[in-house]
């Protein structure tokens, strides 16, 4: 049969009968499964799905195949497919030094050798093992897979407004299909829907076709609301990155009216990260998407409201506060939580930055995958984020250059993604090296690095340069009453400067609680509050608290 490929190997005779057993019963239905007991057999079938630009889905194999060809095995995997999903089998028991063995297995998924791993069969039915085998084939489906392709955006390849859109429907976990406009499909598409002459993209959503639609326009058709739904809350979040979305669980759950503002897509910047390994709770990792959505959900299950708006003025009513929004709409609460985080800071060169959106892009861009397959590409940046961007759109890109000003990466990035950075075989990093000037046609295509020792310069062939070089806080929409820092980010609690221009004193004669900011009954929370740890379970414990501080500012203000 045709299909994706689901090729397990294990050369223990009792194991493979019963992986084939279950792999045949729950997946030959929509993928090719195929048990093999050697590394050999498996690698020629390998092979032949290569040449023959078959899919592999998933490669399910003993880490401990005879004579060490499991690792082997699980590297030419790598290579030849680096799509498909890794997953080693763990049976500890029939391991002479089990404890050895699981330090291997945890080598291996540190340095992306593997994407988890699992326990075989036990018995016919074992669900544990089909859990693990149908999260990794979700996985794949949701990037590689055929997909629910409702949603079909035309346009020219190298659009910023193409990628815009892309990006947003990435981020918010909406499948898509983008078709170029010159393609016989794209015009094939506009006859269909009769545009002679229509202003690009065109965005067709399930039956709704749009011509350059704006992000609000785009909300309001996929029933996402744009207005609140009520002039007043008990608690306006505003931004929806994890601190955010922290706040909105914690604020719907303990009974307080909630409203939750976001400007751009749920998640903030984590919601860019391909795999966030580093969170309490998820040893396999989980994408920043899968997080925030998951949140989201879970706010609206305790009742918050979502309003997909931007926040343009915050101001002072009595003992209210009131949240202008751009589309002119207020919104009132005694009670007000900033989360809206930091944008990535620019690169600032002239010629590199006229490419923005087409070949020049801001965070890991996770839409913009599949368009660098098999291509050169660059990151600039040395953090986490830039890291875990590396490491995903390595999965795509022939080869990877990071461009590093420091040099080492020890210093602002997770050893386990220093290791999996080391292990990948087409990741190259240039340290103490910086992008100085770009060039292109309509894309870019060439950039030209400095050696910030010897000044040399050298210009290098590049089909996207990805750019994660630390953020600016988004603050400057916010009164001059909250004190701020000279970078922007807001001053909370104890940090409160006493006396300023702005705030020449505290106007209360309580102190001020912690998260809470030099305007009573405004608290900041995650990457916009001054010194915070910039990591997403920071942001969360953040938010979390601020909910309970907020009860406390409510009960005082009552008495």
């Amino acid at each position: 049969m045709s299909g994706p490929l689901l090729l397990a190997v294990d050369d223990d005779p009792e194991h493979l009968r019963l992986i084939q057993q279950e792999l045949v019963k729950r997946y030959a239905a929509d993928y090719r499964v195929l048990c093999v007991s050697t590394a050999a057999e498996a690698l020629q079938l390998l092979e032949e799905a290569a040449v023959s630009s078959g899919e592999v889905a998933l490669l399910l194999a003993d880490l401990w195949l005879a004579e060490e060809l499991g690792p082997m095995l699980f590297t030419e995997a790598q290579a030849r497919h680096p799509h498909a999903k890794r997953l080693a089998l763990g049976s500890f028991r029939r391991r002479v030094d089990s404890v050895l063995a699981q330090e291997q297995l945890f080598k291996a998924a540190s340095a992306g050798l593997i994407d988890d791993w699992i326990a075989p069969p036990l018995q016919p039915g074992d669900e544990h093992f089909h859990q693990g085998i149908t999260n990794l084939l979700y996985q794949w489906w949701q990037s590689h897979g055929p997909g629910l392709r409702l949603i079909r955006i035309v346009g020219e390849k190298s659009s910023a407004r193409v990628h815009e859109i892309r990006d947003q429907l990435s981020r918010h976990g909406l499948w898509f299909e983008f078709v170029d406009v010159e393609s016989a499909d794209g015009r094939q598409l506009l006859n269909q829907f009769h545009l002679d002459h229509p202003r690009l993209p065109v965005v067709i959503a399930f039956s709704t076709v749009n011509e350059n639609p704006s992000d609000s326009e785009m909300a309001e058709d996929f029933g996402v609301r744009t207005r609140p739904p009520s002039p007043r809350y008990d608690v306006i979040i505003i931004g929806g990155g994890p601190a955010g979305l922290s706040a909105a669980v914690y604020g719907g759950s303990e009974g307080l009216r909630t409203l939750l503002l976001e400007r751009e897509a749920i998640g903030g910047q984590a919601g860019s990260s391909s795999s966030i390994r580093n969170y309490l709770g998820f040893a396999r990792g989980i994408s920043g998407g899968d997080l925030a959505y998951r949140a989201f959900e879970q706010a609206r299950m305790f009742g918050t409201d979502l309003v997909y708006g931007e926040a343009i003025a915050l101001n002072q009513a009595g003992d209210d506060h009131v949240v202008t929004l751009r589309n002119g709409d207020t919104v009132t609460a005694p009670a007000v939580v900033i989360a809206t985080g930091a944008a990535y800071r620019r690169l600032g060169i002239e010629n590199v930055e006229a490419f923005t959106g087409s070949g020049l892009f801001y965070g890991s861009a996770a839409a913009e995958a599949h368009a660098i397959q098999g291509q050169a590409v660059h990151i600039v940046g040395g953090a986490n984020s830039a890291g875990q961007a590396a490491l995903h759109l390595a999965r795509h890109a022939s080869q990877l250059t990071m461009i590093i000003r420091g040099a080492t990466l020890t210093q602002t990035m997770s050893d386990y993604l220093i290791r999996a950075i080391e292990a990948a075989p087409n990741i190259t990093v240039r340290y103490e090296t910086e992008v100085v000037d770009g060039s292109g046609d309509h894309q870019l295509t060439q950039l030209t690095l400095r050696h910030k020792a010897s000044g040399a310069t050298e210009t290098v062939p590049t089909s996207g340069l990805f750019v994660l070089i630390g953020a600016d806080p988004h603050t400057a929409w916010l009164p001059e009453a909250i004190q701020r820092d000279t970078l922007g980010y807001l001053f909370t609690g104890t940090d409160l400067l006493q006396t300023s221009q702005a705030n020449p004193a505290w106007p209360l004669s309580r102190p001020s609680l912690p998260f809470e900011t030099s305007m009573p009954g405004v608290f900041a929370v995650g990457d916009v509050r001054h010194g915070e740890a910039k990591r997403v379970a920071a942001a969360v414990g953040d938010g979390s608290a601020a909910i309970r501080l907020v009860h406390e500012y409510l009960s005082d203000r009552s008495r």
